[in-house]
């Protein structure tokens, strides 16, 4: 295989996986639906309870007023608590509420059901490729994330 034909056939495989996981999940997940930057920004919330909006949009790659905007959808539906910093009362800090943990808990428990039914269909030596590709997988993670905070 070419290297430019295995670059793009990468990153369509990678989009279409988080593509089709995402469409299959949101059709058992109960409602309200939230959009994709609504739940990357709760995921990210969850992980880094007290994160300011500022370092959200950062880690996130979004405009602070994107973020901003995100936050008030997101208290407004009960999903998110906006409490006051106490170091900087200027600056605001976000906190999961609990729906919105165990939300995001359920999601990670029909993903993990779904992929593991998936992976099961798959011959032994597609999912021993699939396992010994997860470092090279984290690894790109992790260069692009580097690479948007230094851009």
């Amino acid at each position: 295989m070419e290297p430019e034909t295995f670059l793009e056939e990468l990153a369509d495989a990678l989009v279409a996986v988080q593509r089709l996981i995402r469409r299959r999940l949101r059709r058992q997940m109960p409602d309200p639906r939230l959009r994709g930057a609504e739940v990357e920004l709760l995921r990210l919330v969850v992980a880094r309870p007290g994160v300011g909006i500022s370092d959200a949009a950062k880690d996130l790659g979004l405009a602070a007023n994107s973020v901003s905007t995100l936050v008030n959808q997101l208290v407004g539906a009960g999903w998110l608590v906006r409490e006051t910093d106490p170091a900087d009362r200027r600056a605001a800090r976000l906190l999961p509420t609990p729906a919105a943990e165990a939300r995001l808990d359920e999601w990670r428990r029909r993903r993990a059901e779904l992929v593991r039914r998936q992976v099961a269909r798959l011959d032994e030596a597609d999912r021993q490729a699939l396992h010994a590709a997860i470092p090279a997988l984290r690894k790109l993670a992790d260069t692009l994330h580097e690479e948007a905070e230094h851009s």
